[in-house]
């Protein structure tokens, strides 16, 4: 059954970006560091890796913002290879790139996510972020899977996964797999 799941990397004290994010800096100082361990052992990210399995999103949502920085950072053509529903608050046409197109959503979260789910045809929906974009999707519980790639780094400041996100939601382990530069933890999301 197709799944909504979101997959970040997050810091010990609960950060997914460093201080100073924004703009040209949009993982904030010293946030690449969250993202080191798919690039380790030759690139294959390691024992564990298929935890953050890229391939598994049939289609993707994320926010204009990380969408306009990775759009500015990917190479040609984008590591993105399904289709990706961007939030954003101005209609632009879509945008077509080798292996996925990116529409752009103005309707909001749900509008989103129906376009994605109808892209993907029956496989999972990935919530690609930021920050803000998956509270959304969590604060609305239309999130099954909760996918942290816990880094053992401190990054003191910037952007928090959790704030604002309702105390309420409920998780479930469902899985841990360790790795030398990560541990990836994977929630069930009770309804």
């Amino acid at each position: 059954m197709s799944k909504v799941f979101v997959s970040l990397g997050v810091s010990l004290d609960g950060f997914v970006a460093g201080p100073h994010a924004g703009p040209g800096n949009p993982l904030g100082d010293g946030g690449e560091r969250l993202h080191a361990w798919r690039y380790a052992a030759g690139g294959t990210g390691g024992p564990g890796a298929a935890a953050g399995d890229p391939d598994r999103a049939g289609a993707y949502v994320m926010g204009r913002r990380t969408f306009d920085e990775g759009e500015r950072a990917w190479p040609d053509p984008p590591p993105l290879r399904a289709p990706v529903f961007v939030l954003t608050t101005s209609a632009r046409d879509a945008r077509v790139g080798e292996g996925t197109v990116f529409t752009y959503v103005t309707d909001g979260i749900h509008a989103a996510l129906d376009q994605a789910r109808t892209a993907a045809r029956g496989g999972d929906v990935r919530v690609s972020g930021g920050a803000h974009t998956a509270r959304q999707y969590l604060n609305a519980g239309l999130v099954d899977e909760l996918e942290l790639h816990v880094v053992p780094l401190l990054l003191g400041g910037g952007v928090r996964l959790f704030d604002g996100v309702d105390p309420a939601l409920r998780l479930a382990k469902d899985r841990v797999v360790d790795a030398p530069d990560v541990t990836h933890v994977r929630y069930r999301i009770l309804h």
